[in-house]
């Protein structure tokens, strides 16, 4: 009796496709709802329901279709998926069609324009992102060239670094014969006649010293190992700076040359007394001479008394 009742049980179950269309009439669903759910082509769907094998994909794909079936209407996934292995196996040897997989609802996939949009749109941010990108690299060139365009006509303007050369000694040297007076402030260091090769050192600590001469030319000064320009024109008069600052400072000479007229040293100065003076006495004492006319004076006199 029992073996009867099992035997009876066994011939009424159920294929997997008639439970599966039960599980999912009980849930009140329908096939597209399945679809969308589980993501499977509605007519893959309608095949598993009445076990038409032959318009199924391959027997993995059409396991997985039914165990997905199975989960969106609450039956065992594993059992259906057993249960249609051994409908499948004991129907067919082996399927070899395979089927393109297919969106379950053409409705829900994304249009093409959509797609074409999102590509043209990105191929016009990578076109703006470029120009963007050669722009800024192009403009510090442009800012650099204009920098140095309008640097260009200021380097002209800037004084030459003759502060840097202004160190070491100031000599004196004399190429020929010339009067000159140095001093600093009201204090002389020297003054009178220099001889040619004759040279003279300012002393490093010397406050403002001043050379005064009426002939420059004759006078070759160096700043350490400079040479400083004329110091004004030939045979004319000058007093200038010693400091080698102004010595070696670009158009330093002309304003020495203005600077005579108001010193009044050279009138102090003792040209007339170093004694050219002493010279000047020697025609002195041969107008002595007159003494040697008054005998022809006598001579005059006895003629006159002969007479």
């Amino acid at each position: 009796m029992g073996d009867a009742e099992f035997v009876e049980e066994e011939g009424a179950q159920s294929s997997v496709g008639q439970r599966l269309r039960e599980a999912r009439e009980a849930s009140g669903l329908s096939l597209e709802d399945i679809a969308t759910q589980t993501r499977i082509p509605t007519r893959h769907l309608e095949s598993l329901e009445a076990g038409d094998f032959s318009r199924l994909p391959a027997p993995t794909y059409s396991i997985g279709f039914a165990k997905n079936f199975a989960g969106a209407v609450g039956l065992d996934r594993t059992e259906i998926g057993e249960q249609l292995r051994a409908e499948m196996g004991g129907t067919r040897p082996t399927y070899t069609n395979t089927d393109v997989f297919e969106p379950s609802d053409p409705a829900r996939a994304m249009p093409k324009w959509l797609i074409l949009g999102g590509i043209v749109a990105i191929v016009l941010a990578v076109l703006i992102f470029n120009w963007l990108n050669n722009r800024s690299l192009s403009e510090p060139d442009q800012v650099a060239t204009a920098n140095e365009a309008g640097a260009a006509p200021a380097t002209p303007k800037q004084a030459p670094p003759a502060q840097p050369q202004a160190q070491g000694p100031v000599v004196i040297a004399a190429s020929d014969t010339a009067w000159l007076q140095i001093k600093d402030g009201t204090v002389i260091l020297k003054q009178g006649m220099m001889q040619p090769g004759e040279t003279f050192e300012v002393p490093a600590n010397a406050a403002a010293p001043t050379l005064t001469t009426g002939k420059p030319e004759a006078l070759r000064i160096t700043v350490g190992t400079t040479v400083a320009p004329s110091i004004g024109e030939p045979a004319k008069k000058v007093t200038v700076s010693l400091k080698g600052a102004d010595l070696l400072r670009p158009g330093a000479a002309p304003p020495a040359a203005s600077q005579p007229a108001v010193a009044p040293p050279p009138a102090q100065s003792a040209p007339a007394r170093v004694r050219p003076a002493p010279r000047k006495t020697a025609p002195v004492t041969t107008t002595n001479a007159p003494p040697p006319a008054e005998p022809p004076a006598n001579t005059t006199a006895p003629a006159t008394n002969t007479q």
